[in-house]
């Protein structure tokens, strides 16, 4: 490379950046003022730094063969800025690249008049909607990912407000190691923003939320009115109660009004968000957003089953290992699960590919599944070992899934790579449900395995969060449909 290209590279970049530098505030006041969500196929821009946005527009070559320009989303993003918008969710990459390939040589203010319009008549009354009061029943991985997750939409535009987190104390300087435990994380890094602890009060105050620290060992101790908080919805991160009765008990408390199970429901409701989603009724006081690897497994599932249909699979999990093993040898009432977690892949059952039928009921007795617990803290994958009524191919069936990923319902939970070189750390923040590892897929005649990686934490929160938004009365649209 010439000098005179290296600096003529430079200063392309300089520029791009520059752009990117501009358009942080408005992705952020649009946000905070009227609860748009925007994205760059399916990966949100919130709270994103203008490299990672300038990377997000390289991201799309392996999808379009050519880099997104940052000039082009620039100028939907302007556009947009002048619309009457509310609470919504729009995919700026998406419609920078249909601008661009428009063939019947529509303005811009027209054609994103007649891609959003008719999604947007959907949202004017959610905004006007009262906010819903959250309540994180239990503190620990789950539950503090989703407090960073509640607190990262703040703002007049976001309708869920995390009010109180309930937990039972732990000794000395408790509230002080809960605040630590929220701005600290050995695996997703430090919270961004600022936590403060108010001793007096019991309160942690995280980017200007109040969040009460309420410590009790049953619901029915509790009266959530009297930190002002009525018609909570109550996100049980315990795993403790499992069933409609025991997750009844929350309703003990005044001022709870629905109840979300962050783990598999006994005699509930269980939801994959974006794949029975339309089972979440107003009525319903009780759902579970069932496990982490279901909600990674089903999406892919639904869509395979779809096109080619399933005749029947197995489902193998390689699985971080979890809290509930032991660090070193000792006694466990699980097989297997007393062995050291840091020393040993530990051979387990994963209820995964059988709870997949309470999402997508078509797949009723068609898969068998176990796990793999292996030394990792974070992120998993999934083989999916199919048979299937139709033959394909890799790349056939990678075409597939490639548009699933990018221009289907189901694009905020299925995501794609061509990466020779991803492993699993790489994925540790991934807001996706699943990343299919397109590489990885074997595909002959009618039978096919592939590869999902997911961040078991992290992606499993994002659609908890969904859920809970759904429940709350805000079924945004996703646009351009």
């Amino acid at each position: 490379m010439s000098v005179e290209q290296h600096d003529q590279y430079l200063a392309e970049w300089e520029n791009r950046q520059e752009v990117a530098e501009t358009m942080i505030p408005i992705i952020g006041k649009m946000y905070r003022s009227s609860g748009v969500v925007l994205k760059i196929y399916g990966r949100t821009l919130i709270n994103a730094s203008p490299v990672t946005l300038l990377k997000l527009h390289r991201y799309v070559r392996q999808f379009e063969n050519k880099e997104l320009s940052i000039h082009d989303s620039f100028k939907v993003l302007i556009a947009l800025q002048k619309m009457e918008l509310g609470p919504v969710r729009i995919d700026l990459g998406i419609l920078a690249t249909q601008f661009n390939n428009d063939t019947q040589g529509l303005s811009l203010e027209d054609f994103l008049a007649e891609k959003l319009n008719n999604g947007l008549s959907q949202v004017k009354a959610q905004f006007d909607a009262e906010a819903t009061d959250v309540v994180l029943y239990g503190f620990g991985r789950i539950g503090r990912l989703l407090a960073r997750l509640l607190i990262e939409r703040t703002g007049s535009g976001n309708k869920m407000r995390l009010r109180a987190i309930v937990v039972r104390k732990g000794g000395d300087n408790d509230l002080q190691k809960r605040a630590s435990l929220l701005r600290r994380d050995s695996v997703h890094g430090s919270f961004k923003g600022t936590i403060k602890v108010d001793e007096e009060n019991n309160r942690i105050m995280a980017n200007g939320n109040l969040i009460q620290v309420i410590y009790a060992s049953h619901p029915k101790e509790i009266d959530y009115t009297q930190y002002g908080i009525n018609n909570a919805l109550i996100v049980d991160n315990t795993g403790i109660r499992r069933d409609e009765a025991e997750l009844s008990e929350h309703f003990l408390a005044k001022g709870a009004a629905k109840a979300l199970l962050t783990a598999p429901g006994k005699d509930v409701k269980n939801i994959v968000f974006g794949v029975n989603t339309d089972d979440i009724k107003p009525e319903d006081k009780i759902i579970s957003a069932a496990s982490c690897t279901t909600n990674a497994i089903t999406p892919t599932l639904k869509a395979i089953n779809d096109e080619f249909g399933i005749i029947k699979g197995h489902v193998e999990t390689v699985h971080s290992y979890t809290n509930d093993q032991n660090l070193i040898d000792n006694y466990h009432k699980g097989e297997r699960r007393g062995r050291a977690a840091a020393l040993n892949m530990v051979l387990t059952e994963t209820g995964a590919a059988k709870a997949v039928s309470k999402a997508l009921p078509e797949l009723e007795g068609k898969l068998t599944g176990n796990a793999i617990r292996v030394p990792t803290p974070n992120v998993s994958m999934a083989i999916l070992n199919l048979h299937l009524e139709k033959d394909t191919d890799k790349r056939s069936l990678n075409s597939f899934l490639r548009e699933i990923s990018l221009h289907s319902p189901m694009r905020e939970q299925i995501d794609f790579t061509t990466s020779t070189e991803i492993v699993s750390t790489d994925l540790v923040g991934a807001r996706k449900a699943c990343t299919i590892d397109s590489k990885a897929t074997i595909a002959t005649d009618n039978s096919c395995v592939l590869y999902l990686w997911y961040d078991n934490e992290f992606g499993y929160s994002c659609q908890v969060i969904r859920v809970m938004q759904k429940m709350a009365g805000l079924d945004f649209p996703s646009l351009p449909a």
